[in-house]
């Protein structure tokens, strides 16, 4: 009897549920809505989205709009592809559009919506994006760690040379997992002071944990879950991903709070050892203790290492598979580094101002492949109007960065990989934006460039660089949050005559 109880009371609540669905599908089609492709009972659009996602809906806005409307199970969606709507998005209608959609990985990898990428607007992230204005990322805290990241390119400049040496001259180089090591090694020596990867980390074991640990964590954290779109398959865990989250989180938050303890107990013994971004939080912990939590410092970690350690790393590979199917390219690169930088030295970070070549080479790469090709996910807080259109409450904001990077009214050869376009382009206003927008946008751009800008610059200048092989390089786009290389990136490399005779610089 209690069994057909519980069965009724769950069709009921089933039945109330769809109807509710069905009472605000008539009240929207009163309003002036953005044009929709037909759509399923229940699913909605969800079964026209195909990876990779940010091409499938490209293809939609162009058979149906540069302002599109997609009903995905219960939430809606809007997606924009036009310059002037994405302004109005983060200009009049910035504060509506400052939220965060919920999510399933959301929940368990953001201390529950804590971490400044997906906290609500309010307060709190208020409070977070002044702390990483004025403690993380202003440029007198960037300056401190300009040591950290010239010791980290050295290590890797010289285990190449090495290699080279090994090799009678020149050698092959799996750029891929060496951008990554480089990327996570900068991040976690500027955060803990501790290195994971290469042949000075301090725990082999502890290195081998951690490293593992990431990589499951960035396989993750971008993962879809139609739970998020259909409540029902939320409540019955469905593929078990809720409890995999809620594993793999208190993993990872081990492993950041043993970086917190860590670095208490050297300050706590009076360590004298460099300063790290961990030591200036907890030296704000001491004068406001219960806002500046471990919780927070760790949030704060988990953001820079693993987001940083994804875009920066994918960038780079890219960039480079660009440049090896340019070689020419490549030689103006070197041209104007030996033209600005004396031949005694190596590139270092007060010179990127400089070399408007290397520059427009990363916002060229930047174009073609932007770290995040649809921004993180916007949320209205309130009914507003786009373009003319009516958005209602709740609705998710996906801005399509990888179409209208590659949008052939706004780009002349779009899919074309030439540097000079930006030459004489002063203002790119809301046609390229690869760090976002608005209030939310990416605070960290200006560090991300520099190193993007520092690493490029530096490998072109020490070293020749040719492609395994005569065929071009393979541009598939893989999967995934940001858009990483399906085939990893190979190449040769040789030092170059001239650094050679400068060899004291990159001891072999």
């Amino acid at each position: 009897m209690e069994l057909t109880y519980s069965l009724t009371a769950c069709l009921a609540i089933f039945v109330l549920f769809i109807f509710s669905i069905l009472l605000r599908n008539l009240a929207s089609c009163a309003k002036n809505q953005p044009p929709s492709p037909p759509s399923l009972p229940l699913i909605g659009h969800l079964h026209l989205l195909k990876e990779p996602l940010n091409q499938t809906l490209q293809s939609l806005s162009a058979k149906y709009g540069e302002i599109l409307l997609l009903r995905l199970g219960v939430r809606k969606a809007l997606i924009v592809t036009s310059p002037s709507a994405v302004e109005e998005c983060f200009t009049k209608n910035d504060i509506i559009f400052a939220n965060r959609p919920r999510s399933l990985s959301s929940k368990h990898f953001s201390y529950n919506y804590t971490t400044i990428s997906v906290a609500p607007y309010g307060d709190h992230w208020r409070n977070l994006r002044r702390l990483a204005a004025l403690e993380i990322f202003s440029p007198a805290r960037i300056a401190v760690f300009t040591g950290t990241r010239k010791t980290e390119l050295m290590l890797l400049l010289r285990e190449l040379m090495h290699k080279c040496n090994e090799g009678g001259g020149s050698t092959k180089v799996d750029l891929k997992s060496k951008f990554v090591e480089l990327a996570f090694n900068i991040l976690s020596m500027t955060m803990a002071g501790k290195r994971y990867y290469g042949e000075n980390v301090a725990d082999a074991e502890e290195a081998r944990k951690a490293r593992f640990l990431i990589r499951e964590m960035l396989e993750n954290s971008g993962r879809s879950n139609l739970g998020d779109y259909l409540p029902l398959l939320r409540w019955v865990d469905f593929k078990g991903l809720e409890k995999r989250f809620t594993t793999l989180m208190q993993r990872l938050d081990k492993f950041m709070q043993d970086m917190v303890d860590e670095r208490k107990q050297l300050l706590a013994a009076g360590s004298n050892g460099s300063a790290t971004m961990i030591d200036h939080l907890l030296s704000l912990q001491e004068n406001e203790h219960e806002y500046y939590s471990d919780e927070l410092i760790k949030g704060i970690i988990m953001v820079l290492l693993i987001a940083g350690t994804d875009t920066l790393s994918i960038s780079l590979e890219w960039a480079m598979a660009l440049l090896l199917n340019q070689p020419e390219a490549i030689k103006k690169i070197k041209a104007e580094i030996d033209a600005h930088v004396p031949e005694d030295r190596l590139l270092e970070e007060q010179d990127l101002p400089n070399l408007t070549y290397l520059q427009n080479v990363i916002k060229e790469t930047l174009r073609l492949y932007p770290p995040v090709p649809l921004l993180i996910p916007h949320e209205a807080s309130e009914n507003c109007t786009v373009a003319g259109y009516h958005v209602s409450k709740g609705t998710m904001l996906l801005v399509n960065l990888w179409a209208i990077h590659r949008d052939p009214k706004l780009w002349e050869d779009p899919t074309k990989f030439i540097p000079e376009r930006h030459q004489e382009r002063r203002d790119d206003g809301f046609t390229m934006l690869p760090f976002g927008a608005g209030r939310r946008g990416c605070p960290g751009a200006g560090i991300g460039t520099r190193v993007l800008g520092l690493v490029l610059g530096t490998l072109v200048q020490v070293f020749e660089w040719e492609r395994t092989s005569e065929e071009m390089v393979d541009m598939t786009e893989g999967r995934g949050f940001s858009i990483p290389k399906v085939e990893p990136l190979q190449a040769i490399c040789r030092p170059r005559q001239a650094i050679l005779q400068q060899h004291s610089l990159v001891p072999p």
